[in-house]
């Protein structure tokens, strides 16, 4: 190993970006390596070579001839993410469930759990227990040696590496979630996944980057959610906005009644005391019923249960308050409708609307900026895999390298 100078370090830099161009070239569309010469600029022997190393590393695989081209001579052979590559593991703590996930390098997911448990309250070695068990035998049967782990919680993630500030429907503070999920993980399963990169990112987040990945979602936009708690993601510029600490979308303590009723986070009249899970069931004469709160609220909604509706009539007036909010703070192309609230969005739709069009007056709104998740509560979970896999494309060369 050379110490000093800047030429191999150099060298070095340079085809891991090359790498990671020609693999995102080829994550975009499958292509020939003439095809890869045209899109990336780099000289037909560079490229070559660095599809070999691709190939060696088990990161790109031959897929059959390319598109025809209109040239003269026999096509070349089109290239594509290896589908039995390195995987994104993802997984996912909530109120009331914890899930996992396995996705291929191309984003199919090949495996997916969803186990309804009521962590409120439980010990956090419990939990991550029951998580790592539900992490491998997910990775066992997806087949899929993962390259990391994403971890999806319901609170925000401080700067101390994995650990969650505040997770006030758990009853969490100050949990060092990675370190606790890592010594889980080395008690369980077969597979070494306690030495996986862990990636601890709150929910809400994760499922505005699915949004913006997977849905195709404008640069700018407010995702809001729901599980137990109320979040939001601000995308800006095609990146998470976090905020100085980190703390940036905590839309569920923001007032909207300034003299409303105590919430649990020390404030008064916060949004989540009016669209939260509990705040709804319990204007809707359903506290204390058991089951998935969001399921049972549309199926007595669509059953024309009146207080129900009139319960996500008055949930859906406190969001689009909050909501016209951020709009005229942050002018978003688009405010998305996502986890639980998707799933009830006909009924919570109306009064949100009607609170944008006559709160937002600067640039006059439009209900088509009002939009609705086609991946629900399903986002942070697929935010967590999906994250994994495009650190991957983004940076080839630790793959190649082993």
């Amino acid at each position: 190993m050379r110490v000093g100078g800047g030429g191999p370090a150099s060298q070095q830099g340079v085809r891991r970006a090359n790498l990671a161009l020609v693999l995102d070239a080829i994550a975009s569309a499958p292509r020939s390596r003439a095809e890869l010469v045209a899109a990336t600029g780099l000289t037909r022997a560079a490229v070559s070579s660095l599809v070999d190393e691709l190939t060696t590393a088990g990161l790109v695989a031959e897929c059959g001839p390319a598109a025809p081209s209109g040239k003269v001579g026999r096509p070349g052979t089109a290239l594509t993410l290896a589908p039995d590559g390195p995987g994104g593991l993802g997984g996912e703590i909530g109120v009331a469930h914890l899930a996992a996930c396995v996705v291929d390098l191309r984003g199919d997911v090949r495996q997916w759990r969803r186990l309804a448990v009521d962590n409120r309250g439980r010990p956090v070695e419990a939990v991550l227990a029951d998580l790592a068990g539900l992490l491998h035998d997910v990775v066992d049967r997806a087949g899929t040696v993962p390259a990391g782990l994403a971890l999806a919680v319901p609170g925000p993630v401080g700067a101390a590496e994995g650990t969650v500030v505040r997770a006030p429907n758990l009853g969490w503070s100050d949990v060092p979630v990675a370190a606790g999920l890592r010594t889980a993980l080395r008690t369980v399963g077969a597979i070494d996944l306690a030495g996986l990169p862990i990636d601890v990112e709150n929910e809400a987040n994760l499922g505005g980057l699915a949004e913006l990945w997977l849905a195709g979602r404008p640069d700018d936009f407010c995702h809001l959610s729901a599980e137990a708690g109320i979040g939001a993601a601000l995308v800006v510029g095609g990146r998470l906005l976090r905020g100085a600490g980190g703390f940036a979308g905590e839309l569920g303590h923001v007032p909207v009644h300034p003299d409303g009723p105590d919430c649990p986070c020390g404030a008064r009249g916060c949004l989540e005391r009016y669209a939260g899970e509990r705040a709804v069931l319990e204007a809707a004469g359903l506290a204390g019923v058991d089951g998935d709160w969001v399921v049972l609220l549309a199926e007595r909604a669509r059953a024309g249960d009146v207080k129900v509706r009139d319960a996500l009539a008055g949930a859906g007036t406190a969001l689009g308050i909050a909501a016209a909010g951020a709009v005229s703070l942050l002018d978003p192309a688009e405010v998305v409708l996502g986890g639980g609230y998707a799933e009830l969005a006909q009924w919570l739709l109306p009064a949100m609307r009607r609170e944008l069009a006559g709160r937002v007056t600067v640039r006059p709104w439009t209900d088509e900026r009002l939009t609705v998740s086609p991946l629900g509560r399903r986002g942070p979970l697929l935010g967590a895999a999906v994250g994994v896999v495009r650190s991957v494309i983004a940076d080839p060369g630790r793959f190649a390298e082993d």
